[in-house]
């Protein structure tokens, strides 16, 4: 999230797509109510009519998994209209960079595609150089080699006509949207995009995050008040979450997880991840210092600090190459925390009978979920079942203390409101009390395997660990004395530092700055008192962006930054996103973006499937691709097995998406007698269109089928979901709230049961959010 949740009051106009921030964001939603309130249009994109739809000026209903569609249209529409933010774009993006001469793309295919490997070559997704190994670029974006001339190219097919044929969303109603956000392209204005994981889980979730980075690139609406690509985190510590490393190939702090192939030695680490320009050529010193906090005197420059005791990935460890290796039996044990599999899961079934193959699993929650039942799940004999279940209480939060970190990255100190009631302990005490026991059970074992558990430097008390302790080892400290550290730019990769999140160092210096609560009264709303915001309290990112590139503010009234050339530094509402004392005029005083090489916000950026965005079907698809020859994205992520039979039209007709309520927060509401009873029923969502064409009233028991199962649930008939017109057919959909399990006061069928085991190329995230099923009535 590039900016914050307070800062959506400061725009001219705002595009939610992906998101029911109505329903999901109940409280933080007010801030869009007084961009509104200022006379900023609210454009909602999302397959139904909701909440946040009814608060919207604009809704535009779109078919689900057609994102990059309607945002292609989109980026064509500001550049025909020439509403593009081209001072900006030339200075800021590497639009003006000439692309490699021979770089092509083709009905649907970039240049470098084998058919033999489904991967590319990105030889030719390169840039021209000249003598002194700088890009070659043209700043008047004229040259028909120019990142911005490829652009154009490439979207020219994105026509009003286009979109409307493949999203369904009618011509004028996107004609009206497109104007209205992409009005913001002037200077002085400022436009956001509020998302969520109605964009990512698709088979081109993370393409469709990169077609809102083109946009806002385009607009000039990255960096600015008002302005960013704003991820709405639905729960108060999932930005924390990954933060600290919980994403399968990350390390705490964003740094990658080593590769055996690729990184067999410290050495070879540091130089294949660590870039020759840009702020990342620091992350020496970030990594040195997390194995410094890890192995603490054991981690040694003689023994380079350790690295042999850290994991090295050797193959596919996505979720569901996870759930796939259990099936197959490749895994002895789970342990779950916070998260609920057997419901939440891509094709659930299969997921449940994975569980049934492991030697054991623990389940931490705070109520009994179908992953601690699975094998007592309908249909199933639990005498079949070999695995060993342990099912340990969690405490809430208002039982445990430490800091959370919301979505606009602010880092937030909550304290301990009651004991955990019995048995129940917080996630801190079980993983302080597992390693402290492991230590203990490996004690006098002279195998080379368990020194990393016997050398990993653990002090933060027996039981109940001391968050304090934690909060200052995060924040970092020099090993001799154990004194704070100022920030991260104090690190060092000589072994004289110890960070456990150098993203996060700052805020525990003198005092814990997570506990802050001073109140801004005038100014953008950064509020830079209350709380403190990864990195180094920035509260927007990429904010030398905010100002002209001769550092005067884009817009004198919302001034983020700009450049005092009496004082010789840069003054404003936020901290410097750069360097506080960098000159306009001096080398590299032009380039925001400075986690990139280049500085340049990246117009062409490749990902896997390619630099440019490009629409692809859902995997599961009513209709063929309309922009090109290629259906799917060619690089998808799938395992063609017997549990994971993939459904066509003429059987499964019917569009499907699935959501959340909120009314339910998952398997624990489901225990709540008074949220049971405002939502009691799986239900299937469906326009009155639908139901007369299948025979079925509102309330009538139905059953859903995909390709992978069926499931019960009442019928939910509304006005809230519409038929597609598509290239002159009609398609219909449905929705499906997707947290209903068999346990609980509220029992129901999973709509996990019917999605498909198929993920995004980049970051294996499964397609939950549009498949093909059909419905009938009856159970």
């Amino acid at each position: 999230m590039t900016n914050h949740w307070i800062d959506i009051a400061n725009s001219d106009a705002i595009l939610i797509i992906g998101s029911n921030v109505a329903e999901t964001h109940p409280i933080a939603c007010k801030w869009i109510g007084k961009a509104q309130d200022r006379g900023a249009p609210v454009i909602h994109v999302d397959p139904r009519f909701t909440r946040t739809s009814a608060k919207a000026d604009i809704h535009c209903a779109l078919r689900p998994g057609t994102d990059i569609a309607f945002i292609g249209g989109l980026i064509r529409y500001a550049i025909e209209q020439n509403l593009v933010n081209r001072e900006y774009v030339a200075a800021y993006t590497n639009a003006p960079y000439l692309v490699h001469p021979k770089f092509d793309f083709t009905d649907g295919l970039f240049s470098g595609f084998s058919e033999a490997t489904k991967r590319y070559d990105q030889a030719t997704w390169t840039f021209q150089v000249g003598p002194d190994g700088q890009p070659l670029a043209d700043v008047t974006l004229q040259h028909p080699q120019s990142v911005f001339q490829h652009l154009k190219r490439h979207y020219a097919r994105y026509t009003p006509e286009m979109v409307a044929a493949v999203t369904g969303i009618p011509k004028d109603t996107f004609l009206k949207a497109a104007k209205a956000f992409c009005a913001t392209g002037a200077p002085g204005k400022a436009g956001t995009i509020l998302y969520a994981m109605g964009t990512t889980h698709h088979t081109v979730g993370s393409q469709n995050v990169r077609c809102h980075a083109v946009l806002q690139l385009l607009l000039g609406n990255i960096g600015l008040a008002g302005g960013g690509i704003n991820a709405l985190r639905g729960h108060a510590n999932v930005q924390g979450s990954t933060d600290f490393g919980l994403l399968y190939g990350n390390l705490p702090g964003y740094l990658n997880l080593p590769r055996q192939q690729d990184h067999p030695t410290l050495a070879s680490y540091l130089e294949k991840e660590t870039p020759k320009a840009g702020f990342w050529v620091n992350k020496p010193k970030f990594f040195i210092s997390l194995l410094k906090a890890w192995w603490g005197d054991k981690a040694a420059r003689e023994n380079d600090f350790c690295y042999d005791y850290l994991p090295k990935v050797s193959g596919d460890c996505s979720y569901l190459a996870m759930f796939e290796a259990m099936l197959a039996g490749k895994l002895r044990g789970l342990i779950v925390i916070g998260q609920n599999p057997a419901v939440s899961g891509a094709n659930v079934g299969m997921e449940r009978k994975a569980l049934g193959q492991l030697d054991w699993l623990v389940v931490r929650d705070l109520f009994p979920t179908e992953t601690a039942n699975f094998w007592n799940a309908p249909g199933v004999d639990p005498a079949t079942i070999k695995t060993e279940v342990f099912l340990l209480p969690a405490s809430t939060y208002l039982e445990k203390e430490g800091s959370v970190t919301n979505s606009g990255r602010w880092i937030q100190w909550r304290y301990r409101v009651a004991e955990p009631l019995g048995a129940a302990r917080s996630d801190g005490w079980f993983i302080n009390n597992l390693v402290l026991r492991l230590k203990r059970l490996y004690v006098g074992s002279l195998q080379p395997k368990d020194r990393p558990i016997l050398d990993l430097h653990w002090g933060y008390g027996e039981d109940r660990p001391d968050v304090d302790r934690i909060a200052r080892e995060v924040n970092g400290y020099y090993w001799v004395d154990r004194k704070q550290v100022r920030n991260f730019t104090a690190l060092k990769d000589d072994g004289s530092t110890a960070c456990g999140n150098w993203i996060m160092s700052g805020f525990y210096f003198e005092e814990n700055r997570a506990k802050s609560r001073k109140v801004e009264p005038e100014g953008i709303g950064a509020n830079l008192g209350w709380a403190y915001a990864w990195p180094l309290n920035r509260r927007i990112l990429y904010n030398r962006a905010s100002a002209r590139p001769n550092g005067e503010p884009w817009d004198p009234d919302r001034v983020v930054l700009r450049w005092d050339p009496v004082a010789t530094q840069w003054v404003g509402n936020d901290i410097p996103d750069f360097r506080g004392d960098l000159a306009p005029t001096a080398p590299g005083g032009s380039n925001p973006f400075i986690m990139r090489a280049d500085g340049k916000g990246g117009l062409f950026s490749p990902l896997v499937e390619g630099p440019f965005p490009e629409h692809y079907e859902p995997f599961e698809s009513p209709v063929s691709n309309l922009l090109s020859k290629v259906q799917r994205n060619p690089l998808v992520r799938i395992n063609p097995a017997d549990w994971n039979r993939l459904g066509d039209a003429k059987q499964f007709p019917i569009v499907a998406t699935t959501y959340r309520l909120a009314e339910h927060h998952h398997a624990t509401t489901r225990y709540l007698t008074w949220l049971v009873e405002m939502m009691p029923n799986m239900f299937v969502e469906m326009g009155r269109e639908l139901a007369e064409e299948k025979g079925i009233k509102n309330g009538d028991v139905c059953t859903v089928v995909s390709a992978r199962g069926q499931i019960r649930a009442v019928a939910c008939v509304t006005e809230r979901l519409k038929p597609f017109a598509l290239n002159g057919r009609t398609v219909h959909q449905i929705g499906l709230p997707w947290h209903w399990g068999f346990v609980g006061i509220s029992r129901g069928d999973s709509a996990n049961v019917l999605t498909p085991h198929v993920g995004d190329a980049n970051t294996q995230i499964p397609e939950f959010k549009a498949f093909l099923c059909d419905v009938r009535r009856g159970g």
